[in-house]
């Protein structure tokens, strides 16, 4: 190798070492981290995560079944459903509701052949197709009536109509009676389709929830859970768990608003409801969007245990969407919404022996839940708010005083009637009530973002505290379907949860919004995670999450800020927080560099502490502002972590272009 590549070989590693270990002769920017006058202590449920049915979040998402309308109870019971007819095979479909199963599903297939020597049935297509992986058990099932002489065929088969698996059911009863089968695929597919035919020459079968599971669920439980979806879940940490929505709690109208009541029991006897995402955006029309609720209100409790997240859930409070409807239950009708929140209490914090706490132990969870916080109402606003508020929060302190209530400070000002001007009248009313935490909502661009990093600074103190409940970096436009999840907007929001996280005496509890979305079948857009019918990736703003998440601390310590403007967007820099681990006997510092160039600065840790000379760094970073994952690309801004190996308490660092980065350093004594 001649004498000139070496030379630019070695000019290449001195860059990278300059860069990577910060070895400049001067830096401009100086950060002093003030460790002996810690601040705020952090709440433990800082970080959460927001869960709403949108996108196909729950049915055809979280929700493991794989079956799309398997009690025939959507308005056209046969949607999702089609007549297969196989060779010279003959036969005939009707939709009954004469001796049903139960009163609340009342409607069922009679699937008559009379002449099934090659198969006559019904196919179901699932959610954009049923995915299945080679070799994995998938667990059919039905209730099902007829005489004993009938048998079933069921298969799993790809779009080109091969059979991919296949079981056969037999010696049905006239009473209704559950029939179950395992298939086994053959090969991998992500758009099977599942195929329940006659396999007698000809009879009669009457078959409601009709199902199709992976034996594989979350923990392996029956009506259970998509595992890799709750594992993204179970690795952020979170610290709450805030469902079952959003707008979803309010429903278009009050007849079609989120019943939590409706969503326990066994999973047939569930009343199913539209969704209001169904045709809510006419560019993503979802005309078979209804929610089953196999994905209920006990199967959010036990989540949020699973994750180790305290649960949030948010009832309705007496008031439909107002960005839909509006309608109102009349305040002297207002009994039955309160008394709902009662017995949800009940049902999650009562003693086995309760009425509601008998219900929990009679599903399989004798152990209360131990609920601390309830959401009165979603994204209300006006005085007919106000209205609603105080008889539920007179009533709930009665009975549950340990419970903080959550109000709702409309959504984002911005996008509502009058926002501004209702978000200021609601937070005076709040002051005079005393509430106890106030929910606001932001959907922006990222540069709101990256300048509302001190949005929080000069809130008052002697007020509610604030729960920052859905907010997101809209990429064009709120709502828009050209949203992307980009690293433009991942870096906003980490701009901006730095200060979330510098002002932990007021702000207590945060999470994105919405949190999946289905590939082929979304509504909205941006959101957390993204999922097919077989894979799954997190967004760039997932690992922003995670990263303040996983190092939260648990008190901040002040940080000073020298040698450059306050960071904004016209003023790319340096956001800085910086909080204390006391566990692990760390200084964690979060630093995000907004500007398009990388940034030396001096670190200096105040208070005389021993502080070793190898620490942790984790960076998050993207080559462009447009980067972002995909199924092609899951990892394509992903966190790196690697030795911090020239810190102390004093060092220089230097945060790479476009970066966010996470160091912690060791406490030594």
């Amino acid at each position: 190798m001649n004498r000139a590549i070496w030379k630019g070989y070695a000019v290449v590693l001195l860059a990278v070492l300059t860069y990577s270990t910060g070895l400049s002769a001067e830096s401009a920017v100086r950060l002093v981290v003030h460790a002996d006058r810690p601040g705020a202590a952090i709440s433990p449920v800082m970080y959460g995560i927001f869960f709403e049915d949108i996108n196909f979040g729950a049915d055809g998402g979280l929700y493991a079944e794989l079956v799309k309308n398997r009690a025939f109870e959507f308005p056209d019971p046969m949607m999702g459903w089609k007549e297969v007819k196989q060779g010279s095979a003959t036969g005939s479909l009707k939709i009954l509701d004469q001796d049903p199963l139960n009163s609340v599903s009342p409607h069922y297939l009679r699937l008559k052949s009379d002449w099934a020597a090659d198969g006559y049935g019904i196919a179901n297509d699932g959610f954009s197709g049923i995915g299945v992986r080679e070799g994995q058990e998938y667990v059919f099932s039905a209730f099902a009536r007829g005489g004993r002489a009938v048998a079933l065929r069921i298969e799993l088969t790809a779009p080109d109509g091969r059979i991919l698996a296949t079981a056969k059911i037999k010696g049905f009863d006239a009473d209704w009676t559950k029939k179950t089968a395992t298939l086994r695929p053959a090969v991998t597919e992500a758009r099977a389709q599942l195929r329940v035919l006659m396999g007698t020459p000809a009879g009669l079968v009457d078959l409601d929830m009709v199902s199709l599971f992976p034996k594989e669920t979350w923990r392996g439980r029956p009506n259970g859970l998509r595992a890799d979806l709750v594992q993204w879940l179970a690795d952020l940490k979170p610290g709450f768990l805030r469902f079952p929505g959003g707008c979803i709690v309010e429903g278009r109208y009050l007849s079609t608003r989120y019943q939590w009541k409706n969503t326990i029991g066994k999973p047939e006897e569930r009343r199913l409801i539209i969704n209001r995402w169904n045709d809510e955006f006419r560019h993503r029309p979802a005309p078979d969007y209804f929610q089953t609720f196999g994905l209920g209100f006990y199967e959010y409790f036990l989540l949020a245990e699973d994750i180790g997240a305290e649960p949030l859930p948010i009832l309705n409070c007496g008031m439909a969407c107002q960005f839909n409807s509006g309608e109102l239950a009349p305040l002297d009708e207002l009994e039955p919404y309160i008394q709902d929140a009662l017995d949800l209490l009940e049902f999650a914090n009562g003693r086995a022996d309760s009425p509601w706490g008998r219900k929990r132990a009679e599903m399989g969870h004798p152990k209360p839940f131990n609920v601390k916080f309830l959401g009165v109402g979603n994204e209300q606003w006006g005085p007919q708010y106000i209205e609603r508020y105080k008889p539920f929060v007179k009533a709930l302190k009665d009975k549950f005083p340990e419970v903080q209530l959550i109000a709702a400070a409309g959504s984002d000002p911005t996008i509502f009637p009058n926002g501004v001007k209702e978000v200021k009248y609601l937070w005076e009313q709040f002051r005079k009530l005393n509430a106890e935490i106030v929910d606001e909502h932001f959907y922006r661009n990222p540069d709101w973002f990256l300048d509302s990093a001190r949005l929080y600074d000069d809130y008052d103190r002697n007020g509610p505290k604030v729960f920052v409940g859905e907010y997101a970096a809209q990429s064009v436009g709120v709502a828009s379907p050209d949203n992307r999840n980009n690293w433009q907007c991942a870096l906003a929001e980490a701009a901006f949860m730095t200060g979330l996280e510098r002002n932990a005496d007021l702000v207590i509890m945060s999470c994105y919004a919405p949190l999946f979305g289905h590939e082929d079948r979304w509504q909205w857009r941006p959101d957390m995670i993204w999922f097919d019918n077989l894979t799954s990736y997190a967004t760039c703003n997932y690992y922003v999450q995670q990263l303040f998440s996983h190092h939260a601390g648990d008190v901040v310590l002040p940080v000073t800020v020298s040698g450059q403007e306050p960071a904004s967007v016209k003023q790319p820099g340096l956001y800085v927080t910086s909080s204390r681990d006391s566990k692990a006997g760390e200084i964690i510092l979060k630093v995000v560099n907004s500007a398009d160039k990388p940034i030396s600065a001096d670190v200096q840790i105040d208070g005389g502490m021993r502080i070793a000379r190898r620490g942790t760094q984790i960076v998050l970073a993207g080559k462009n502002l447009t980067d972002e994952n995909s199924l092609a690309e899951p990892k394509k801004v992903a966190p790196i972590t690697s030795r911090l190996r020239r810190a102390g308490a004093e060092f220089t660092h230097t945060f790479a272009p476009y970066s966010f980065t996470v160091l912690r350093l060791r406490v030594r004594d």
